[in-house]
């Protein structure tokens, strides 16, 4: 579970003594998890770095990213990660425990930018939002909604396409928008398991090629049967489809005044790489850092060969474009 190699020990399966669980409540009443590690402010002679904003994927849950949250700390970042409004362990909004739902992209826009607005006035400069997949792509259209205006954003693996389409998306977008209609938008869009609840065979080869860090994903689902979620709805499809079109309208992404750095694999089998791509050449202050088949989708739960790249890649693009504040 912990690495050699001169990694600092750290117990992924275990929350933080520095971090703080906590929830958050939104404008409707909906419960927010949060997790905030208090950064450098407690030791004053320590480097005050800033603060990051985390969000992870779809079905994901921060209890994944312990290590690489934790890491962050340790150089001084005061660091902050939440849920989705209907994932892990801040309830579900279909009709079964497993099934993730959303009724519009823009509900998860809205949490962002409340949960944001309050944040920035709660931490120190410059201000960075991370998201991971899903989490990406919605903090990309927050950004460039102009909803959110962080210092500098940071995107890994990125949901700006789903891997291979067989046709164009305006045409799955239909199909998509079909199948919304056929039944309840709810139902389930996939099929997860022969066992409900157990995890599919081969899983692992689309999320990362480290068997111990996959497997702490496992721990936490069984230490806290809350975060197990499955298949995205019909509505969920749909609505990914229609809120990735939308952050590819002409002029959007180009409105982007913000350093934006993107991590992504040709070896992803989740997410298009092509799509990151388009989006980095149209970001007027994009960076990207490419891998290829040593890494798999969850790029910040990979072997420690290809991590420990991707943390660098990570620290010298926040070193320039947020550096510590005078």
């Amino acid at each position: 579970m912990n690495h050699a190699g001169g990694h600092p020990v750290f117990n992924r399966r275990s929350i933080p003594d520095d971090a703080v669980e906590s929830v958050w409540t939104t404008a409707d009443g909906q419960p927010i998890r949060r997790i905030d590690w208090p950064g450098a402010e407690r030791d004053k002679t320590a480097l005050k770095r800033g603060s990051i904003l985390f969000m992870p994927g779809r079905g994901d849950a921060y209890e994944k990213y312990l290590e690489t949250l934790e890491q962050w700390h340790r150089q001084g970042w005061k660091v902050t990660a939440a849920d989705w409004r209907g994932q892990a362990g801040s309830g579900r909004l279909g009709d079964d425990p497993v099934t993730g739902h959303i009724d519009d992209f823009s509900v998860w826009i809205d949490d962002l930018a409340a949960f944001w607005s309050g944040w920035i006035h709660e931490t120190p400069g410059p201000h960075v939002l991370v998201g991971h997949s899903m989490g990406g792509h919605l903090i990309l259209r927050a950004v460039a909604e102009k909803r959110v205006c962080p210092d500098a954003v940071v995107l890994s693996a990125p949901m700006l396409e789903f891997y291979g389409s067989p046709l164009p998306i305006a045409i799955m977008h239909l199909a998509a928008k079909l199948m919304k209609a056929l039944g309840n938008p709810k139902r389930p869009a996939w099929k997860w398991s022969e066992k409900p609840g157990e995890m599919p065979v081969g899983r692992i080869d689309l999320l990362t090629h480290d068997k111990d860090r996959y497997d702490d994903e496992l721990f936490w689902r069984d230490q806290r049967p809350e975060l197990v979620m499955g298949p995205g709805s019909w509505g969920w499809v749909e609505r990914a489809y229609a809120s990735m079109r939308s952050l590819f309208a002409p002029g959007l992404l180009e409105s982007v005044d913000i350093p934006v750095l993107l991590l992504g694999t040709s070896n992803d089998r989740l997410v298009a790489m092509p799509a990151i791509e388009r989006a980095a050449a149209r970001l007027p202050k994009a960076e990207i850092v490419r891998f290829g088949d040593e890494a798999r989708h969850e790029i910040l739960r990979e072997e420690d060969a290809v991590r420990d790249r991707v943390l660098a890649a990570i620290t010298d693009f926040l070193d320039r474009a947020a550096p510590v504040r005078g």
